[in-house]
């Protein structure tokens, strides 16, 4: 099997494959796809991606670009020895060594870990030296090979030991992870491992790479005296490791200084100040003793998360809503008897008034008991099972405030901040704060829960802090704070910036605001922009007004122009995209027209130069036209489905299509006289 990762045809020996390290890339995957292996510019796309996240350039010469991509069908390994060498961002200058990983998306276990043994070895001088020295092509084969199979039967023998500590050494376990879980993941652990043998630590480290992840023994843990954390993804099961002290940081630096970092988690063990394991915490954003991620890096994480986990309950609870209208009509949500209950189960969180005032109007809080009043069987079927639909979408819609603010507690704090997150996003909603009230509590919470996860505390009662000490505390922190001091100030401000925007769009300025709320839904693509213009929308349809319908329309509308006019871009100029963006076009459609701006992410993320500020010209001009055309949407989600439901659905539909095409041939028009060398350059 690991003959086939590497042959002569893809390796050069002493080549200029370009002055940049996009170029290296865009030859090494020409070289890959000649081999018939891959598609060549779906590859490069994927590995430039990766790249852009982080630097792939390790240091001592060496440059591994590594992906996993549909665009491969058999993985691979390309190798050039570079002259002149080509900065890939190492800390300490340029890479004459370049390994290209193209893993497949459906990439085994076997393989996997054959990759991953390849860049353990990249650790070892012995085996970049003989890189370095080889004179043939066959000669980089065989020895790639022979450092694979190597390195698999010692695994081997490894995992059919028992394991047993050392006597008298100190004995520490560490988790290396990043994003691929390909190459840095393993170098990371076999730096760590080496440093510790240097050392005299007895070191356990579980690599949680993309392939089998074996967990390390508990008899093990239960015996550390310390942990390294070496991950840009999180540490899975994290709660494993409760009390043990910690030396926390991104896995680069487990590569760059693994001794140093032994040397702090044998320090730590002896003090009594170190930074302890207090539980779950899946986002890396969690981590702030030892961590290289900045302070406003972990909040930008956090919003981030706490965006991602509310989404499902705006698409579900949108899209049944949408549905009741569709069957139901609008009236299913003015009928007196319902009204009661609709406001109660989807509006409080947006005015702590509307239950009560909707229900001495005539509802009775009960919302089966309000929809029997309000659309019973002499209204007919359909009319009936509408008002149903609507008052689940209502229901789903009534955990926006509560899931924002939990995973936002969540992504600083892991598990300890859910409940004082989800606690302080109710207390949000019930005092009127609305949105911004949400993200106050969901910071809030986040940080108590972070910094009573620093205490240190005797390991007996380590376990308990995550699941019962924090939680109690934080929540009542939270509720205090927002009951007697923050609530009604961010209401107020939450009542005045809505009455503001709602006033731009009743007035002569509605077509600017159009082409602001355009460029904001594209700016980012389902990122923090576009999702601050959806929720000021959908928050705005509380007041139930013209004005709040319009500004709906026009964030519909915009939302949908990106994935629209990619599609209909790869549709009439195919030779522009690769196959895998023409895969991604066809898809788009459906995405589109279902108002799922993310579809266009796949495009944007391989090519943002290009590709966003095509989108943004065209959401502008569809938000513009929107609001000019009186455009009004009481859906807050559906795209096509609710298109016959609005107000001026003819106008909905002109602004939908000049902006898609708008987008469409700024794009094309972008591709075509603004080459990727030259755009790669400028990046």
């Amino acid at each position: 099997m690991s003959q086939d990762l590497i042959t002569a045809d893809l390796v050069v020996l002493d080549v200029d494959l370009g002055p940049t390290k996009n170029d290296v890339i865009h030859n090494l995957a020409e070289l890959v796809a000649k081999a018939g292996r891959a598609e060549a510019s779906g590859l490069e796309a994927d590995a430039l991606a990766r790249e852009e996240k982080a630097a792939t350039g390790l240091g001592g010469g060496i440059a591994i670009p590594h992906c996993r991509s549909a665009a491969v069908t058999t993985n691979s390994l390309a190798f050039a020895r570079l002259k002149p060498p080509v900065d890939f961002g190492a800390f300490d200058g340029p890479a004459d060594i370049a390994f290209l990983i193209a893993a497949s998306d459906g990439s085994d276990d076997a393989h996997l870990a054959l990759l991953a043994e390849l860049a353990r070895n990249l650790m070892r001088s012995e085996f970049t030296d003989g890189l370095r020295n080889a004179s043939t092509p066959e000669e980089i084969v065989t020895l790639v090979n022979n450092a694979i199979q190597k390195e698999e039967r010692a695994d081997a023998a490894v995992a059919a030991a028992t394991p047993a500590v050392a006597e008298g050494k100190k004995v520490m376990v560490a988790v290396t992870a990043c994003p691929t879980g390909i190459a840095h993941t393993f170098m990371a652990a076999d730096g760590l491992e080496q440093a510790a043998k240097a050392a005299g630590v007895e070191l356990y480290v579980e690599p949680q790479g993309s392939g089998k992840v074996t967990p390390i023994d508990p008899s093990i843990i239960a015996r550390a005296s310390a942990a390294i954390f070496a991950t840009d993804v999180g540490v899975r099961d994290k709660e494993r490791f409760a009390g043990l002290p910690v030396i926390e940081s991104g896995v680069k630096r487990a590569i760059n200084e693994p001794a140093k970092m032994i040397a702090e988690a044998i320090a730590a063990t002896t003090d009594p100040n170190a930074r302890k394991v207090a539980g779950d915490a899946s986002s890396a954003a969690a981590a702030v003793g030892g961590s290289q991620l900045s302070v406003g890096k972990r909040i930008q994480q956090a919003l981030m998360t706490g965006v991602s986990y509310m989404i499902p309950f705006v698409a579900a609870g949108g899209l049944l809503i949408a549905l009741g209208f569709a069957m139901a009509g609008f009236d299913v949500a003015l009928a007196p008897g319902y009204n009661g209950a609709r406001q109660c189960a989807e509006l409080t969180w947006l005015d702590p008034a509307a239950c009560a005032t909707a229900q001495a109007a005539g509802g009775d809080g009960d919302t089966i008991g309000a929809l029997i009043q309000a659309a019973g069987w002499n209204a007919g079927f359909m009319n009936y099972i509408g008002a149903l639909l609507f008052a689940i979408g209502g229901a789903a819609f009534g955990f926006l405030l509560p899931a924002l603010s939990g995973y936002i507690a969540y992504g600083l704090a892991g598990r300890p901040g859910i409940a004082p997150g989800f606690v302080g996003g109710v207390i949000a909603g019930s005092l009127g704060a609305g949105f911004l009230g949400a993200l106050v509590t969901g910071l809030l919470a986040g940080v108590c829960a972070m910094w009573m996860s620093d205490f240190n505390v005797p390991r007996w009662l380590a376990g308990l802090m995550p699941v019962v000490i924090i939680p109690l505390v934080v929540t009542a922190v939270v509720g205090l704070i927002m009951y007697l001091f923050l609530g009604r100030p961010l209401a107020a401000i939450t009542e005045g910036l809505t009455n503001g925007l709602n006033g731009m769009a009743a007035s002569g300025a509605g077509a600017l605001l159009g082409i602001v709320l355009g460029l904001m839904m594209c700016f980012d693509l389902g990122g923090p922009v576009n999702k601050a213009a959806y929720l000021f929308a959908t928050a705005g349809l509380a007041a139930q007004n013209t004005a709040s319908f319009q500004i709906m329309a026009a964030v519909m509308a915009a939302g949908m122009v990106p994935p629209l006019a990619l599609a209909l871009a790869t549709t009439v100029r195919k030779q522009l995209f690769s196959e895998v963006e023409l895969e991604n076009g066809r898809a788009a459609w459906l995405l589109g027209a279902s108002f799922i701006s993310e579809g266009a992410i796949p495009f944007a993320a391989a090519d943002p130069l290009r590709v966003i500020p095509s989108m943004m010209a065209g959401g502008a001009v569809t938000g513009a036209l929107s609001m000019a055309l009186g455009v009004g949407s009481r859906a807050p989600h559906g795209g096509l489905i609710v298109v016959p439901l609005m107000s001026n659905a003819f106008g909905f539909l002109i602004a939908l299509i000049a902006g898609t095409l708008v987008a469409a041939a700024a794009v094309i028009a972008m591709k075509q006289f603004w080459p990727a060398k030259q755009v790669a350059a400028i990046a």
